[in-house]
């Protein structure tokens, strides 16, 4: 990429890109949004931070919802420090539901939770901001649907790599034919740390206990359980909670190639792993795991993820006949011209490598994608997120999920909307 391409250029284009050829106005633009945030974690916390950094002026958080008292006064805290005034703070999210003057929600809580907290906000008429993924089940997924599209209210989904500002520019460089047809995609992430701090056992707070801690809010409808910290500061590693990998990290990157390439929902995926560098403990989810999906159209997406060496870090790879493109750590592109052994067409030999860094450009595609979901409440622009393409990222990771506990691959019938094992 050129030197002048900058990222203000880069931002521009990924306004652009979200913006709709006729919008419906949700609120008066000028309004300031009432904002409940339920669940205040670390990833809660994160995006409260971002609204602050990228759209402060849009809103104000007029409450605050978390099951642990710790996190709760943080996020009270936050709130004090940035807009001098107090939250309301509840550990019931019904409580900001049932509130009038609360206009939307951002619901950033484990992923089992997320089905029933989206449908009692939208028959609360809130307009909802759901992390990712949309359900913890391909069927919560299409029920949520419904349930958006009888509302007429503004849903954006967590997945933020279609606000990055890389991956908008990506998708304009394919559609110009730079890297020829794409008929295969390399994703990958890979973690590691020390064996003092094993993938996804966050530190558990010294101070928390079943009296600070509410648990039945927690589990939710998942199976009822005795009080255990693990599962509640931990809850990625645990079925009942989480699809482990393939809803926390591969969603993110089925969902941008489908935005980079535009594809949707597999016809098959067969996948395999389990734990083998965090032994030891009562863990359920994968720490070592591979998935293949087939496209229609001729594509292929070859995914991996293993937490136990990180020097490929993450990223894509879209590998056309003529090029490819590839994005790292959501802040380098680099384009690469195919050479056919020094025998590329003109056309071809013509185009030159192209880099960019942009470092931090997550933080900025996180408060772009909080403000396109606000900008969209106010009736300036569409989501460029909505619940449609949040349940096609979903079942993406489903699939891979079934296909792993299951150990079968796994097809899904396009017209039924249903998968079924071969």
């Amino acid at each position: 990429m050129s030197d002048s391409v900058t990222r203000r250029t880069l931002i521009k284009s990924a306004s652009l890109a979200a913006a709709p050829a006729a919008m419906q106005k949700a609120l008066a633009a000028n309004d300031r949004l009432q904002i409940g945030v339920i669940g205040t974690g670390g990833r809660g916390y994160y995006l409260t931070t971002r609204f602050y950094e990228g759209s402060a002026e849009m809103g104000n958080v007029a409450a605050v919802c978390d099951a642990f008292d710790d996190r709760l006064a943080r996020a009270k805290d936050l709130v004090q420090t940035k807009e001098n005034k107090t939250p309301k703070t509840t550990k019931d999210y019904k409580e900001i539901l049932a509130d009038p003057s609360i206009d939307a929600v951002i619901i950033a809580t484990p992923e089992h939770l997320h089905y029933q907290m989206f449908m009692d906000a939208i028959k609360a008429g809130k307009h909802i901001y759901v992390e990712k993924p949309l359900a913890h089940t391909i069927e919560e997924g299409w029920e949520m649907l419904k349930a958006h599209e009888k509302s007429g209210k503004i849903v954006q989904v967590g997945t933020q790599n279609r606000s990055n500002s890389l991956y908008i520019k990506a998708k304009e460089m394919v559609a110009a034919g730079m890297i020829g047809e794409c008929h295969y995609v390399r994703a990958f992430w890979y973690r590691n740390s020390l064996d003092d701090n094993p993938a996804w056992r966050y530190a558990i707070p010294p101070n928390a206990t079943p009296q600070n801690t509410d648990w039945d809010r927690f589990l939710g409808s998942a199976k009822k359980r005795p009080f255990n910290k693990e599962r509640f500061y931990q809850w990625r590693l645990y079925w009942d909670y989480s699809g482990g990998i393939s809803t926390d990290l591969l969603v993110h990157q089925t969902d941008i190639t489908n935005f980079v390439v535009g594809q949707a929902v597999p016809n098959s995926c067969v996948a395999s792993g389990g734990v083998y560098r965090w032994t030891g403990d009562d863990r359920e989810v994968p720490d070592t795991f591979s998935a293949l999906y087939e496209y229609p159209r001729n594509f292929h997406i070859n995914y991996s993820c293993y937490f136990g060496n990180d020097h490929y870090g993450y990223g894509e790879q879209f590998m056309g006949n003529e090029g490819t493109i590839e994005v790292n750590s959501r802040q380098y592109l680099n384009f690469y011209p195919e050479s056919f052994q020094g025998k590329a067409p003109d056309k071809i030999k013509a185009r030159k490598v192209e880099q960019i860094h942009l470092p931090g450009n997550d933080n900025k595609a996180v408060e772009a994608h909080i403000r396109n979901w606000l900008e969209s409440v106010q009736g300036k622009a569409k989501p460029i997120a909505p619940p449609s393409v949040g349940q096609e990222a979903a079942i993406c990771g489903h699939l891979a999920t079934l296909s792993f506990r299951n150990q079968k691959k796994v097809l899904w019938d396009h017209a039924a909307k249903k998968y079924k094992f071969v």
